[in-house]
């Protein structure tokens, strides 16, 4: 990977064109130093962009330019680098016409920040229905990040999600799957691979030199000796005793109803979680406009809000850029650490 400079700036993708994405970009620009916004470029449809400016009332210049130069611009304008296919634009009204040019503004982030023109990857919500239509072949947007990350590593690459608030991080070990499936799927192997993948970004990345990590349990009390379930003493606890053997700071399974109050959150690093809910209804319950989804595991740094496209505000210029802009600090607070962490 190329080496990046101080002043390399984010890639930001538009996500879904109809939804809030490029609203929230503009509101995020608009932002600018006084929250702390670091210079990034949005890559997207210049024409939409100002459509979609004029349409929720934002006073904001364009300026369509090459990544290598949208920090010089950034001060004065809102950076857009041009994608080859169009987008349309229909607040509200997904459309697979647009697949082409969400999947691109994905490619061309990944592939900006792989060749050191940009210093991390963030990401505007996408859709899965219209890029199913269109004949999108992955789960979702972070399965897509794993494949192109494949792709240029050479192996298989498992991403791991993490929900970074203020005051918490949490990590789901299985994500949108239904919680019939959760036992079925769960295993100590994905335990602890989850775990090493956290503990190792928690360490190269976030600038924890020894990452403390609160296993949670899978049933109510972790199970009770046995008597709420078996798969605490049978699934959990061999991970954390393995995570453990292989040097990790690990402790669990914990009962998960006592692991968020505040005493409870100073004593770890990151919560893994046995399932979907059980990480993303305390990191939101904390900082609904703040969290930010990271992904772990990839050869470069990925952020995004941690919500949807809203299609149902789209366009009126009432969506709220909290999030992006969080997602948009922590990934150049991340790049830079990780930069210190390689120089050093």
């Amino acid at each position: 990977m190329s080496t990046q400079k101080t002043d390399t700036p984010l890639a930001l993708s538009v996500g879904d064109p109809s939804g809030i994405g490029p609203e929230i970009a503009i509101a995020a620009w608009q932002a600018g130093d006084s929250a702390g916004v670091p210079p990034f470029y949005l890559l997207a449809d210049p024409t939409l962009i100002e459509t979609r400016a004029r349409l929720v009332g934002a006073n904001v210049t364009i300026a369509e330019t090459l990544p290598g130069q949208a920090a010089h611009h950034f001060a004065r304008a809102l950076p857009v680098v041009a994608l080859h296919a169009r987008l349309v634009d229909r607040p509200g009204e997904p459309d697979p016409a647009n697949a082409a040019g969400t999947i691109e503004a994905i490619d061309s982030a990944v592939a900006d920040c792989l060749a050191g023109r940009a210093a991390a990857v963030v990401t505007c919500p996408i859709a899965k229905k219209p890029l199913y239509d269109a004949g999108f072949g992955f789960p979702g947007h972070t399965e897509y990040l794993a494949h192109l990350a494949s792709r240029h590593t050479g192996r298989d690459v498992t991403p791991v999600m993490l929900l970074a608030g203020p005051d918490l991080r949490t990590v789901p070990v299985t994500i949108h799957i239904p919680l019939a499936e959760v036992p079925k799927v769960l295993t100590t192997e994905l335990i602890v691979a989850t775990a090493r993948t956290t503990a190792a970004d928690l360490k190269s990345r976030f600038g924890i030199a020894r990452p403390r990590l609160a296993i949670a349990g899978l049933n109510p009390h972790a199970g009770e000796g046995g008597a709420m379930g078996l798969e605490d003493a049978a699934i959990v606890a061999p991970a954390v005793e393995t995570l453990r053997a292989q040097g990790i700071d690990a402790v669990g399974p914990l009962p998960a109803d006592t692991m968020f109050h505040p005493r409870a959150r100073a004593s770890y690093d990151a919560a893994i979680c046995m399932y979907h809910d059980q990480a993303l209804i305390p990191a939101k319950t904390l900082a609904f406009d703040e969290a930010v989804n990271v992904t772990l595991g990839l050869p470069f740094i990925r952020t995004s809000p941690d919500h949807g496209t809203a299609f149902d505000i789209a366009g009126r210029g009432i969506a709220r850029a909290d999030s992006l802009i969080a997602a948009l600090r922590l990934a150049r607070r991340l790049a830079d650490s990780g930069r210190q962490a390689a120089a050093a």
